[in-house]
């Protein structure tokens, strides 16, 4: 593909070229996936696997480097329907190690099966949870963020905003990768990337419909489903934000990043040439490797010591 990293376009072919109409066979693409990539070192880190009482109550994987102060609710990718804690682990224990930080790692509730505001609802729980039990985890609660990758990216987003609204616990940073913002597609990049490696089209389209359930039926859709939507970003966390060249995303996520530069929310964007959506996963890249690693610095400068 033209503009296409040379490192990942030999592995471009390799990646699946998946719908979502079957959201369980989906699943087990996603995480046959997600067990391709190399495990990571954990000797640096203490893994824990913990339950937040919710309603219904919500399994997190937490973290734990040593000595650390931050900490991080991170949600998984996987277009609102796919991933969990398993196919999050080589990407949750990355993060932590690179950057220092504890990240509590969130099983969120998946649709269809369960639309929006479920995984958001989970999300708050544990963002509440990590606050009320900062000493518990050896974590500073003036040092919380909220982070994410696509959809999980998305959902963060949306965090951030319902904190703010509801005076919820404080937040200090998000950490947007590649997130699912607009539900509209209207964007250059929607309408110009429809088949590109990973995401397509007629995937974002299923991923929003099966997301916003009964909503996607022609009632307003709620700014904490599509955070594009929010008429008001002031007040927000400082962000980080970033995008891959060749993604449906990518313009909805520029736009974003503006709207909170023009409303007095620092902001570090970066736009990889050459990417597209979810290529980080191609550890071998070079590009891949400086991605990850400017993700783990960006929240370590943040929440870090």
């Amino acid at each position: 593909m033209v503009g296409m990293d040379p490192e990942l376009e030999a592995f471009a072919v390799l990646f699946p070229h998946t719908d979502l109409s079957d959201p369980v066979a989906a699943r087990t693409q996603f995480r046959a996936l997600a067990g391709s990539v190399p495990a990571p070192d954990l000797s640096t880190l203490k893994v824990e696997d913990r339950t937040v009482p919710a309603d219904p109550d919500v399994p997190v994987r937490i973290y734990r480097p040593h000595d650390a102060r931050g900490a991080v609710v991170w949600l998984h990718g996987g277009g609102f329907v796919m991933g969990d804690l398993d196919t999050e682990h080589p990407w949750a224990a990355r993060l932590a190690d690179g950057s220092g930080v504890t990240v509590v790692s969130v099983g969120y509730r998946l649709a269809p099966e369960n639309p929006f505001p479920a995984g958001l609802d989970d999300a708050y729980a544990v963002l509440t949870w990590v606050a009320e039990n900062a000493a518990d985890l050896g974590v500073d609660p003036d040092r919380i963020a909220v982070g994410g990758h696509s959809a999980g990216g998305g959902i963060a987003a949306a965090l951030a905003l319902l904190a703010r609204n509801e005076q919820g616990p404080p937040i200090r940073f998000q950490l947007l990768s590649q997130p699912a913002l607009d539900d509209r597609m209207e964007t250059w990049s929607a309408r110009t990337f429809t088949d590109t490696p990973w995401m397509n089209t007629a995937k974002v389209a299923a991923l929003w419909r099966y997301y916003l359930g009964p909503t996607a039926d022609g009632a307003p859709v709620s700014p904490y489903a599509a955070p594009a939507r929010a008429v008001d970003l002031s007040g927000l966390p400082p962000a980080y934000v970033t995008t891959a060249e060749l993604c449906t995303n990518r313009d909805e996520d520029i736009l974003y990043a503006l709207r909170l530069l023009q409303s007095g929310v620092p902001v570090e964007l970066h736009q990889w040439a050459g990417t597209f959506h979810g290529s980080q996963a191609i550890l071998s890249a070079e590009i891949s490797q400086r991605q990850i690693a400017e993700l783990c610095a960006a929240l370590r400068r943040a929440v870090g010591d």
